[in-house]
Protein backbone atom coordinates (compact mmCIF):
# COMPACT_ATOMS: atom_id res chain seq x y z
CA UNK A 1 0.00 0.00 0.00
CA UNK A 2 0.82 3.68 -0.84
CA UNK A 3 2.57 5.74 2.01
CA UNK A 4 0.23 8.91 1.31
CA UNK A 5 -3.13 9.08 -1.23
CA UNK A 6 -3.54 12.36 -2.98
CA UNK A 7 -7.06 13.36 -3.35
CA UNK A 8 -7.88 16.62 -5.78
CA UNK A 9 -10.20 18.51 -4.06
CA UNK A 10 -12.25 20.84 -7.02
CA UNK A 11 -14.84 23.72 -5.85
CA UNK A 12 -14.49 27.44 -6.57
CA UNK A 13 -15.84 27.63 -2.77
CA UNK A 14 -12.63 27.25 -0.20
CA UNK A 15 -15.60 26.42 2.63
CA UNK A 16 -16.69 23.70 0.68
CA UNK A 17 -13.03 22.46 -0.05
CA UNK A 18 -12.60 22.88 3.65
CA UNK A 19 -15.66 20.78 4.33
CA UNK A 20 -14.51 18.02 2.29
CA UNK A 21 -10.75 18.11 4.16
CA UNK A 22 -12.01 18.08 7.25
CA UNK A 23 -15.38 15.38 6.61
CA UNK A 24 -12.49 13.19 5.28
CA UNK A 25 -9.89 14.06 8.06
CA UNK A 26 -6.24 12.50 7.65
CA UNK A 27 -7.47 9.32 7.51
CA UNK A 28 -11.06 8.32 5.74
CA UNK A 29 -10.87 4.71 7.28
CA UNK A 30 -8.02 2.38 9.06
CA UNK A 31 -7.63 0.11 5.85
CA UNK A 32 -6.27 3.42 3.35
CA UNK A 33 -3.52 5.14 3.81
CA UNK A 34 -3.31 8.70 4.97
CA UNK A 35 -4.65 11.30 2.45
CA UNK A 36 -3.04 14.30 1.02
CA UNK A 37 -4.98 17.06 -0.31
CA UNK A 38 -4.83 18.97 -3.68
CA UNK A 39 -6.69 22.06 -3.70
CA UNK A 40 -7.87 23.32 -6.75
CA UNK A 41 -10.36 26.26 -7.67
CA UNK A 42 -10.30 26.33 -11.39
CA UNK A 43 -10.80 23.86 -14.21
CA UNK A 44 -7.23 24.83 -15.98
CA UNK A 45 -5.71 24.00 -12.59
CA UNK A 46 -7.62 20.09 -11.98
CA UNK A 47 -6.26 20.37 -15.94
CA UNK A 48 -2.94 20.48 -14.96
CA UNK A 49 -2.35 18.43 -11.98
CA UNK A 50 -4.12 15.78 -13.68
CA UNK A 51 -1.23 16.49 -16.56
CA UNK A 52 1.05 15.54 -13.74
CA UNK A 53 -0.19 12.59 -12.23
CA UNK A 54 0.29 11.18 -9.03
CA UNK A 55 -3.77 11.75 -8.07
CA UNK A 56 -5.41 8.86 -6.44
CA UNK A 57 -9.03 10.42 -6.34
CA UNK A 58 -10.92 13.33 -7.59
CA UNK A 59 -13.95 15.00 -5.57
CA UNK A 60 -15.02 17.39 -7.73
CA UNK A 61 -17.59 19.82 -6.53
CA UNK A 62 -20.78 19.90 -9.34
CA UNK A 63 -21.99 23.23 -7.86
CA UNK A 64 -19.08 25.02 -9.15
CA UNK A 65 -19.15 27.88 -11.46
CA UNK A 66 -17.83 27.88 -14.53
CA UNK A 67 -17.18 24.49 -15.11
CA UNK A 68 -19.49 22.80 -12.67
CA UNK A 69 -17.94 19.36 -11.72
CA UNK A 70 -20.34 16.61 -13.50
CA UNK A 71 -18.98 18.55 -16.80
CA UNK A 72 -15.53 18.20 -15.78
CA UNK A 73 -15.69 14.74 -14.89
CA UNK A 74 -17.19 13.73 -18.15
CA UNK A 75 -14.75 16.01 -19.44
CA UNK A 76 -11.58 13.92 -18.05
CA UNK A 77 -13.05 10.44 -18.23
CA UNK A 78 -12.87 11.19 -22.07
CA UNK A 79 -9.84 12.30 -22.14
CA UNK A 80 -7.07 12.00 -18.98
CA UNK A 81 -5.69 8.30 -19.97
CA UNK A 82 -6.51 6.15 -16.62
CA UNK A 83 -8.38 8.85 -14.89
CA UNK A 84 -8.63 8.30 -11.20
CA UNK A 85 -11.94 7.58 -9.98
CA UNK A 86 -14.02 10.91 -9.48
CA UNK A 87 -16.20 11.12 -5.89
CA UNK A 88 -19.03 14.14 -6.96
CA UNK A 89 -20.35 16.41 -4.83
CA UNK A 90 -24.47 16.91 -6.00
CA UNK A 91 -26.68 19.73 -4.91
CA UNK A 92 -29.69 16.68 -4.64
CA UNK A 93 -30.07 13.43 -4.48
CA UNK A 94 -32.56 13.72 -7.22
CA UNK A 95 -29.42 14.73 -9.09
CA UNK A 96 -27.31 11.39 -8.72
CA UNK A 97 -28.68 10.30 -12.24
CA UNK A 98 -26.82 13.21 -13.58
CA UNK A 99 -23.51 11.89 -11.26
CA UNK A 100 -23.98 8.79 -13.64
CA UNK A 101 -24.09 10.72 -16.72
CA UNK A 102 -20.67 12.41 -15.89
CA UNK A 103 -19.53 9.23 -15.55
CA UNK A 104 -18.33 9.40 -11.74
CA UNK A 105 -17.83 6.10 -9.72
CA UNK A 106 -19.50 8.04 -6.50
CA UNK A 107 -21.32 10.77 -5.19
CA UNK A 108 -22.55 12.83 -2.13
CA UNK A 109 -25.21 15.31 -1.69
CA UNK A 110 -24.23 18.81 -0.51
CA UNK A 111 -24.19 19.58 2.60
CA UNK A 112 -21.13 17.78 3.08
CA UNK A 113 -21.78 14.58 5.41
CA UNK A 114 -18.68 13.65 7.01
CA UNK A 115 -19.65 10.05 7.32
CA UNK A 116 -21.11 9.78 4.16
CA UNK A 117 -18.10 11.28 2.20
CA UNK A 118 -15.68 9.69 4.48
CA UNK A 119 -16.97 6.04 3.26
CA UNK A 120 -17.19 6.91 -0.25
CA UNK A 121 -13.53 8.08 -0.31
CA UNK A 122 -12.48 5.14 1.38
CA UNK A 123 -14.73 3.07 -0.76
CA UNK A 124 -12.77 4.80 -4.17
CA UNK A 125 -9.15 4.83 -2.31
CA UNK A 126 -9.66 1.24 -1.56
CA UNK A 127 -10.31 0.50 -5.25
CA UNK A 128 -7.99 2.96 -6.87
CA UNK A 129 -4.93 1.34 -4.77
CA UNK A 130 -5.70 -2.41 -5.05
CA UNK A 131 -5.50 -2.32 -9.23
CA UNK A 132 -2.30 -0.85 -8.67
CA UNK A 133 -2.53 2.27 -10.34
Amino acid sequence: MRPIATVLVYSDDASTREQVRLAAGRRPAADVPPVEFLECATLPAVLSALEEGGIDVCVLDGETAPAGGMGVCRQIKDEVFQCPPVLLLIGRPQDAWLATWSRAEAAVTHPVDPVALADALAGLLRRRLSVGA
